[in-house]
């Protein structure tokens, strides 16, 4: 899955409505999401899978019997992070609520564990009757978020409960299922990730085992949320960030050069490089032969995050710890030193975290209690700490 885009399967009812889908599936592209459209077979009666193929720039499938070899009803459920059903009719909600799986969509909905949004759109009596009352409580109790229809006209001059809610009330729910929030428009995040490198001559240095893996979630998070992204990389993978301003540096000293340069210009300063403490006092430009290669001689790289906090002007700063013991006492320690407003600390004991799509840890505040954190994707620790942000920039 890509850091940038979050994969959807917008499943497509068998109702008037549908063609309003096809708005949705715009604005869904909009906010950054990549969407696999599966209609049901009666809904290519309003909307014809070439439309939602023309849409989404993806092929269309809407029978477990298409394209076998690839096994759909479990490949596309594996790869989708959410369900959006829209529109979701009588019939649909009442085969999924029954366990029902007689076409693609159906047999995805029992194949996935990710949450899973339906929007009804009917007749006020449909809506009302009480085998769909039902349905829709049997779905709710079992997680599924079901909007209410809107109420107004429906096809011919009937009136009432039934509505196909507009695309802007659809997508606001749906980022609330998400996280995909946009509460930094006119913000400017600044974040560093990667691990810095210190060179010993043209061929060794000195380095760390930061993969730039949770700084790549942030920049993503932060810009589906609407924020102006800068990122200062240092060897990281920065080639799936659409939207986003890479700083490429090497050292610590290109990393201080460079965010010094951003820090004024930012509310946001997520510090999640892992920068090296030193540095050799003296970098040689040929290599150095094996038999002479014994000891370095080395020397202190400046405190960025300290330095910085020195020049704060109301920013929001972030700070990360990496550690192998007494996780609470150092970060607490580190937030104060560092003037950091909010600071994130894991057990990096055996190689754990670094390089891995997941971390756990202990989130610590100026102001709050300390947070432990169990196992959660690198993802949704990146929406956690810019939800801190946003409440601390008021």
């Amino acid at each position: 899955m890509s850091v940038t885009a979050r994969e959807v399967v917008l499943g497509v009812g068998a109702g008037i409505a549908a063609y309003k889908s096809c708005d949705v599936l715009r604005r869904l592209q909009d906010r950054g999401y990549r969407v696999t459209v599966v209609p049901t077979p009666s809904s290519l009666n309003f909307v014809g899978a070439a439309t939602w193929e023309a849409l989404s720039g993806r092929p269309v499938t809407t029978q477990v019997w298409e394209n076998v070899h690839e096994v759909p009803h479990i490949s596309i459920a594996a790869k989708a992070d959410f369900f959006l059903i829209a529109p979701a009719t009588a019939d649909l909600i009442s085969r999924i609520a029954i366990g029902r799986a007689d076409d693609l969509l159906t047999n995805l909905i029992l194949a996935t564990n990710v949450p899973i949004l339906i929007v009804p759109a009917m007749h006020p009596t449909m809506w009302r009757d009480p085998a769909t009352v039902a349905n829709v409580e049997t779905l709710r109790t079992r997680g599924y978020i079901v909007m209410e229809p809107e109420t107004g006209r429906l096809t011919g001059d009937d009136v009432g409960q039934g509505r196909f809610p507009d695309t802007a009330s659809i997508i606001n729910e749906f980022d609330l299922l998400t996280g995909n929030i946009r509460d930094l428009v006119g913000k400017r995040v600044l974040i560093s990730g990667g691990g810095t490198r210190e060179a010993i001559d043209p061929v060794r240095f000195i380095g760390n085992r930061s993969s730039g893996k949770q700084a790549a979630a942030i920049a993503a998070a932060a810009a589906r949320r609407g924020a102006d992204v800068h990122l200062v990389a240092a060897h990281m993978d920065t080639s799936a960030l659409d939207g986003v301003t890479i700083i490429d540096v090497d050292s610590a000293s290109d990393m201080h050069l460079a965010l010094v340069g951003e820090f004024p210009l930012c509310d946001v300063l997520v510090m999640c490089a892992a920068v090296a403490d030193a540095k050799p006092a003296q970098s040689l430009t040929d290599k150095i032969k094996k038999s002479f290669f014994t000891s370095i001689a080395l020397e202190a790289n400046p405190d960025i995050v300290a330095e910085l906090s020195l020049s704060k002007a109301g920013q929001v700063m972030i700070g990360f710890a990496a550690e192998t013991s007494e996780l609470i006492e150092s970060a607490r320690s580190k937030l104060v030193a560092k003037g950091l407003d909010i600071i994130y600390v894991n057990d990096v004991s055996n190689g754990a975290v670094f390089g891995k799509d997941t971390t756990q840890g202990i989130l610590l505040t100026r102001t709050g209690a300390d947070i432990a954190l169990k196992e959660l994707s690198k993802d949704a620790l990146a929406n956690l700490l810019l939800d801190h942000a946003v409440g601390q920039l008021g």
